[in-house]
């Protein structure tokens, strides 16, 4: 079981991994020098999905760290 666990744990940290690098900030550092941040913009389509996926991944992980802990 301690196998499995930690398996599932390095797949989804890697996943988790690909999934925040694909996300598209488009703020930088403009903004931290006074740039144009006023801007609102929503999700939508793929960046939602990237989004969802990786908060979905997140607490996967988190999850499988908990139980990792607990097993042991």
């Amino acid at each position: 079981m301690e196998n499995i666990l930690q398996i599932a744990q390095i797949v989804t940290a890697i996943l988790l991994v690909i999934a925040v690098l694909m996300q598209n900030s488009g703020a930088g550092l403009g903004s931290a020098f006074g740039g144009e941040s006023s801007i609102k913009s929503t999700k939508r389509g793929a960046e939602r999905g990237i989004f969802i996926t990786t908060i979905v991944l997140a607490i996967l992980f988190l999850g499988l760290t908990l139980l990792d802990v607990f097993v042991n």
